[in-house]
């Protein structure tokens, strides 16, 4: 299956990226860190959650790697470097910890990339990874046009060789890698308001419409959903993450 980033790279998707810090998104990291230690943020984007390791771990321990080199800051303190998750630019073993966030749901192969992630963790090395569950997000109300547009969007992402429930599943993935000490902790974030996801999802569905011709009434018929939804009262909703943590 082709793996592609289904979310895109548009101003609504990089505002999200950009918004996350390691305060909010990894303060279960921060915690394991000491001085010194050398980090390496698998998938890191625009880097935002990546500069903060450096506050503890220190200047030049902390390596930020994405395939899209685009999104990567001008200036920080951190080493950003254009790498893939399935063969990251890092020596064997070279590696303290380990973090991905929000990217184990976008993989088509993700225990040959926990293999990958194995490759270069030091023996008793961490790994650790924030992956959403979107059958466990809190959305209301849940009407029937946020469901279908919902299905559309799921649609989008397995297309793209992703599992939008991918929270559900990544323990045993770690498992099947070779990891111990599993660890994982559930916890509910707003990402954006329930009527930003609506513009969002609907976004998609009339890209993919405008790119490609497959399943195509079941994607107009989610895009006439997510704009009803869009157009409709405001709502709640809350995204739900799975945080784990697990030892080489």
């Amino acid at each position: 299956m082709l793996e592609g980033y289904a979310p895109g790279f548009e101003q609504d998707a990089l505002s999200v990226m950009a918004s996350r810090t390691a305060a909010d998104r990894a303060e279960y990291v921060l915690r394991l860190l000491r001085p010194g230690m050398r980090v390496l943020d698998v998938g890191c984007g625009p880097g935002t959650i990546t500069a903060g390791f450096a506050t503890i771990a220190g200047r030049g321990n902390v390596l930020g790697v994405d395939r899209e080199p685009g999104q990567f800051p001008e200036s920080s303190k951190v080493e950003f470097v254009a790498g893939d998750v399935y063969a990251l630019p890092v020596a064997d073993e070279s590696v303290d910890l380990v973090f991905a966030h929000a990217l184990f749901e976008h993989l088509a192969r993700p225990v040959d990339a926990l293999a990958e992630i194995r490759r270069v963790l030091r023996p008793g090395g961490t790994v650790a990874l924030s992956t959403s569950d979107w059958s466990r997000a809190r959305l209301r109300p849940g009407t029937a046009n946020v469901a279908a547009a919902l299905r559309g969007h799921y649609l989008l992402r397995r297309r793209a060789g992703g599992d939008p429930f991918a929270g559900k599943h990544v323990a045993s993935w770690v498992a099947s890698a070779g990891f111990r000490d599993i660890r994982t902790h559930g916890r509910f974030r707003s990402d954006m308001s329930y009527r930003q996801l609506a513009r969002y999802v609907e976004a998609r569905l009339d890209a993919a419409l405008s790119a490609s011709p497959l399943e195509r009434d079941q994607l107009a018929s989610a895009a006439r959903s997510a704009w009803a939804w869009s157009h409709a009262g405001d709502g709640d909703f809350a995204q739900y993450w799975v945080e784990l943590t697990a030892v080489k």
